[in-house]
């Protein structure tokens, strides 16, 4: 059998970045002989991330234009781009991959682009309802798109694409942690219901304002809450806490590094609306209230979360209200039985399971074809 061999290329955040190590990592266990190289942007999370993992990656000198379009300084922007694209080059011609896959971020787009001159096929996996600007670009170049929405063929060629889901972080699958001891992790009782917050490894400011602003409702709800602040804001809140008194039935942490524990504590969920955490939330069927941010490209973390909503899979509240409204919702919301049965019920009607085994194996096929 000839030797397999494959470069992933992409990151720029973690919901590029877990997608991307699950579809290696399911290559691996199709093919335990596959080399697979990851491409990805100097001085981005992946360069520490996808090491961490397991996995080699060389990085590109590429960075993202600056709005407007029109300032100088993407002058230096578009000549990196250059330099990276002939990187790339140089880094095929000497891997020798039999296919390359692209998951959004600027190193793919280099890295892709590449590729396809040197007739390489390629495999582009897009985790958002509304595809980023580095996947359209991609839309005339690749044999096929892996998506995890319906109603994509407004980006990609119909015939090229198949309905596969997010690939989602293996450990919060293969848990085996019980509701009740992962309320213990916590230190907190299994009696009362509990509402997890995060804002992503970075924090959210609106959802972390939203409980500064209501720690006497928090204080006197009778429920418990898990408040994950992001390591960017921690020390803020800290300060802010010691000042107005922190209630005992709000456990506040910088980071969790047990998501499995959090979730399967968790009643209800109040999160951002990335691709790859709403994944996670219909795989698990977790109840959810989606705020997006609305500081992504395109606004497409409110179209992520429409695809929910729409089908009653979900609760969604505006970042500029979430202050004001948030939290009185998420109370309600956790005391309402039936509302929080619903939710879970389809949420799990709209999971795509075994997502980065279907992928890896389409990695395959156009492997072999090449």
């Amino acid at each position: 059998m000839e030797e397999l061999r494959v470069i992933i290329s992409g990151g720029g955040t973690g919901g590029h970045i877990f997608p991307a190590v699950s579809i290696a990592n399911a290559i691996k266990a199709l093919r335990p002989d596959a080399k697979i190289l990851f491409v990805g942007a100097e001085g981005r999370m992946e360069m520490q991330r996808v090491p961490a993992a397991g996995y080699d990656i060389k990085g590109l000198p590429i960075r993202g234009l600056l709005r407007p379009l029109w300032k100088p300084a993407n002058i230096g922007v578009a000549i990196d781009y250059l330099r990276s694209k002939w990187l790339a080059r140089k880094i095929l011609r000497e891997f020798r991959p039999q296919v390359a896959v692209g998951v959004g971020g600027y190193a793919s787009s280099a890295t892709l682009g590449a590729a396809y001159d040197m007739h390489i096929p390629c495999l582009v996996q897009e985790q958002n309802s509304y595809a980023g600007l580095t996947n359209k670009r991609l839309a005339h170049k690749a044999e096929k798109f892996c998506v995890a929405y319906e109603g994509m063929e407004r980006f990609f060629p119909a015939e090229k694409i198949m309905l596969t889901g997010n690939p989602v972080r293996q450990a919060l699958l293969e848990s085996k942690i019980t509701r009740e001891e992962a309320v213990a992790t916590f230190g907190l009782d299994p009696e009362k219901k509990t509402i997890l917050l995060v804002g992503g490894s970075l924090g959210a400011r609106t959802i972390n304002e939203s409980v500064l602003q209501h720690l006497k409702e928090i204080s006197e709800s009778g429920l418990q809450f898990i408040w994950q602040t992001g390591k960017y804001y921690s020390n803020q809140i800290a300060e802010e806490l010691k000042a107005k008194g922190c209630p005992k039935n709000l456990i506040v942490t910088d980071f969790i590094s047990d998501m499995a524990a959090a979730y399967k504590a968790a009643d209800l969920v109040i999160s951002r609306a990335g691709a790859s955490s709403i994944s996670e939330f219909c795989l698990i069927g977790k109840p959810v209230i989606l705020v997006p941010s609305p500081n992504v490209a395109e606004d497409h973390q409110t179209k992520n979360a429409m695809a929910l909503v729409n089908r009653d899979a979900a609760l969604y509240v505006k970042d500029s209200e979430a202050p004001e409204k948030l939290i009185s919702l998420a109370i309600n919301t956790v005391r309402d039985s039936f509302k929080l049965e619903l939710l879970s019920k389809n949420v799990l009607r709209m999971a795509l399971p075994n997502s980065a085994e279907v992928i890896a194996k389409e990695v395959l096929k156009l492997a072999q074809a090449h």
